[in-house]
């Protein structure tokens, strides 16, 4: 009849509400091919492929009464049309106007009534580009997830070969039927219910075991909760409305940071981010000290065998040799980022520091582990760190920063080539930003998402994130090679 929904994804769809929608987005920026790209293939390529990913031909039935978990049911009217969607940009088609355009879509909630998850075509992008944007709650994201994108990218211009399936959808259960196969499910296992409550306590009960924040040492998680919340720009109440702004790097520049400095290429990108908040408030006259931290979940994926191999991965030994297999799971690290600190390599040296203690611990996968799964799928693994981020008060941390690398080499969606890719991760209540990253082919791209209301500026802090890295480039250059002539040597890659 379908598929029991798991209390995680209950709890995404209950803490849902009109001003913190709980869907991840992905902006993808393609170069149109030689024979073009349209709506038309765009769908095509879905109805062949979208039996890889059945949940997306699935929507949500509670049962009468609550009396057990909602289900997960085909949609027997399934209408692939609803869901690839087509818009177009004004002339000329800007990067501003495209993240304006964004940011609408990502702000309204999904219909509940249809499967929960859109994908739009933008065209009319400048310098011949066309743009795919996708939604997908996050009550769709299982461990075992599959996102639109594995299922629509490929390594090669030309398309593999996919045959598409007949689908049969399964008859909706009506309220009858619900309610008898839930008084079923608890006749067999009377406890079921209970069982259901204890599991959900227990899963947030070692989720709030499992935050450390790794600033300066290990401070516990109880005593991070009963802190009285720090007033600041980072919180705010939440308006329906939302800003998105993007910033692109390269990810030599992160090795050339590791290189000079140590650590892992992580650590540099958590410097870089620090950096920018840094700026951003200061822009703010917000009161800085030399002590002044800004409290971010950091999630990580957790190994269940060896330590973190320690360079970070994203190069270095092959995609997936020395790390240990990736156990699904993704656990919420607290990271204190020094932002009072003006030194750029003081910075980077207390992150790094903050960050061995967790490798230490022997449960922290390489980021080349992560890169090796099948597909390409970071909004999958985005929308993992932003579950591990659902099980902690808000009080405990002040954004989110999530960080999953992609493959090091280009993808295609019917023979379009991707260029960039820009991670939205959803804002938590009473937070008024959010940063992700994803590194592909080569380069490491930020998307910001924001309250439209609480950061008019987020333009800023992208700008702000591509000076930080500069800075720290910068001083890596003269450390790599103090003799050659100051700023302008040549960094190590």
């Amino acid at each position: 009849m379908g598929e029991r929904m798991t209390p995680a994804d209950v709890a995404f769809l209950l803490r849902e509400t009109r001003t913190s929608p709980q869907h991840v987005g992905q902006l993808a920026v393609f170069r149109t091919p030689a024979g073009g790209f349209d709506y038309d293939r765009l769908v095509r390529l879905l109805e062949e492929r979208i039996s890889l990913a059945p949940r997306y031909r699935q929507k949500v039935r509670t049962v009468p009464g609550h009396l057990a978990n909602p289900m997960w049911v085909d949609d027997p009217a399934f209408d692939i049309g609803y869901h690839v969607r087509r818009s177009a940009l004004p002339r000329p088609g800007t990067d501003r106007e495209l993240l304006e355009f964004c940011a609408r879509i990502e702000s309204r909630l999904l219909d509940r009534a249809r499967p929960l998850w859109e994908i739009y075509l933008v065209e009319g992008l400048s310098d011949g580009r066309l743009a795919i944007l996708t939604k997908t709650h996050e009550a769709m994201v299982g461990d075992d997830g599959i996102d639109l994108a594995q299922v629509i990218l490929d390594a090669a211009p030309a398309p593999r070969r996919t045959v598409e399936t007949i689908w049969m959808p399964q008859a909706e259960p009506g309220p009858v039927a619900l309610v008898r196969d839930a008084v079923l499910e608890v006749a067999r296992r009377p406890l079921a219910l209970a069982d259901t409550a204890r599991a959900a306590l227990r899963d947030v009960g070692t989720t709030v075991g499992r935050a450390t924040s790794l600033a300066g040492g290990v401070v516990s998680a109880g005593r991070a909760i009963v802190t009285r919340p720090v007033v600041s720009p980072l919180a705010a109440a939440l308006s329906e409305q939302r800003r998105l702004a993007v910033a692109r790097t390269r990810l030599a520049d992160y090795r050339a940071v590791r290189d000079a400095f140590g650590g892992t290429v992580n650590d540099a990108m958590l410097a870089v981010v620090t950096g920018a908040l840094r700026g951003w408030l200061q822009s703010r006259s917000e009161p800085l000290r030399a002590a002044s931290t800004v409290r971010a979940l950091v999630p990580v994926g957790v190994s269940d065998a060896v330590a973190d191999r320690g360079d970070g991965g994203y190069g270095g030994t092959p995609p997936g040799h020395g790390d240990g297999e990736w156990s699904g799971l993704v656990r919420p690290l607290l990271v204190d980022l020094p932002v009072g600190e003006p030194d750029p390599v003081l910075r980077l040296a207390q992150l790094r520091y903050a960050m061995a203690s967790h490798k230490a611990s022997g449960r922290a996968v390489g980021a080349d582990s992560l890169a090796a799964l099948s597909g390409f799928a970071p909004p999958t693994l985005h929308a993992l760190g932003a579950r591990a981020a659902s099980g902690l008060t808000r009080r405990m941390f002040q954004l989110v920063v999530t960080n999953v690398p992609g493959p090091q080499w280009p993808l295609y969606a019917s023979g379009a080539r991707m260029t960039e890719t820009f991670p939205i991760v959803p804002l938590g209540p009473g937070q008024a930003l959010s940063i992700a990253v994803s590194s592909y082919d080569g380069g490491v791209f930020y998307g910001i998402n924001a309250d439209r209301d609480a950061v008019p500026d987020v333009a800023q802090v992208a700008e702000l994130i591509e000076e930080s890295l500069a800075e720290l480039v910068a001083v890596a250059a003269e450390a790599s090679n103090p003799r050659g002539g100051g700023r302008g040597s040549a960094v190590r890659r």
